[in-house]
């Protein structure tokens, strides 16, 4: 149902506050603001004025961390920004999606592991068929990409548990598991590794927390537990640690399989159950019709299957 709307009152308004509004929100600095707008300093420190009057709040506060907002300035953002977005695609849906001609700069959320698996596919297909647009990928995770999707720092995310929200929209687009990495001519290994190898070897861990993860609820649950030797945050970071060493790693199986291809080090199963995990690609409901960014998800969608039927391919039979 479409809202009524006092003409007399709206035709008051300028709409180019919300710009400004929104350009303090992500840059938290008038200097920044001013240069992502094209503005001067002063016509910002003046908008943010008139939108201080026209709100009825100071709206940002000055501090040593730059101008943060005030509860009024988080309550408007996600309606302002919406309310940006659905009038931005009122006038560009009904356009012709054109990939060559497409300009634009996209920004993805993802964790370093997908960056790991999925990001040189990504790019490697917009060269092809975009090739004069651009691509961000923003380190992420499902504890802060609800955040960055609010705040417009991202234009979708890839994340491995649903994001609760109901401004958001969510697809399933693929299926995760776990891999074993090691170097195995170092770790004496030419077969599927047992559990008791598995667990006879010093272990990199990876996780966010950098202290444990599922492999030792796993483990708790079966009355064992592995030594955890080294802990990083990034997976990036893994194949210095693996190479040359008698470690192991077990990390989703999309990151294994990027870093076997490029290091040399050897994929296997990991020896216990770990389940399995969705993929999900989630965006801010109003870019549901946002055509150039329906067809980088696309392209997303694609990049999973890819490594899906590498992991297929590269499956190690047991003895």
């Amino acid at each position: 149902m479409m809202r009524k709307i006092d003409m007399t009152d709206i035709t008051r308004f300028d709409f180019n506050l919300i710009i400004t509004f929104l350009a303090l929100w992500h840059e938290r600095s008038v200097t920044k603001a001013a240069t992502r707008l094209s503005l001067s300093q002063s016509a910002v420190s003046a908008a943010l004025s008139r939108l201080r009057q026209a709100a009825g709040d100071v709206l940002f506060v000055r501090t040593r961390q730059g101008m943060e907002p005030t509860q009024r300035a988080i309550d408007m953002v996600e309606s302002l920004s919406d309310g940006a977005a659905l009038i931005h695609q009122a006038f560009t849906s009904g356009k012709h999606f054109d990939p060559p001609q497409c300009n634009r700069h996209f920004s993805i959320g993802m964790s370093d592991d997908f960056q790991l698996a999925l990001g040189a596919e990504i790019s490697k297909k917009m060269r092809e068929i975009a090739p004069n647009a651009s691509i961000l990928y923003r380190q992420t995770n499902r504890y802060i990409a609800r955040q960055m999707l609010e705040n417009g720092d991202i234009d979708l995310a890839i994340v491995t548990a649903p994001l609760a929200h109901r401004g958001l929209s969510q697809e399933i687009i693929g299926e995760g598991g776990y891999a074993c990495l090691c170097d195995a001519e170092i770790c004496g290994f030419t077969t599927q590794p047992s559990l008791d190898d598995y667990l006879s070897l010093p272990h990199v861990l990876v996780s966010y927390s950098g202290r444990d993860g599922l492999v030792d609820e796993a483990l708790s649950i079966l009355g064992l537990s592995r030594q955890v030797q080294t802990a990083l945050t990034h997976f990036a970071a893994l194949p210095p640690f693996l190479l040359g060493a008698k470690t192991i790693t077990t990390i989703p199986s999309h990151a294994a399989i990027s870093i076997a291809r490029y290091t040399g080090l050897k994929l296997f199963e990991a020896p216990l159950d770990l389940g399995n995990y969705p993929i999900i690609a989630t965006m801010r409901h109003t870019s549901k019709s946002d055509a150039a960014l329906l067809w980088l998800l696309q392209i997303i969608k694609n990049a999973v299957a890819i490594q899906k039927n590498i992991l297929l391919s590269s499956q190690p039979e047991n003895p």
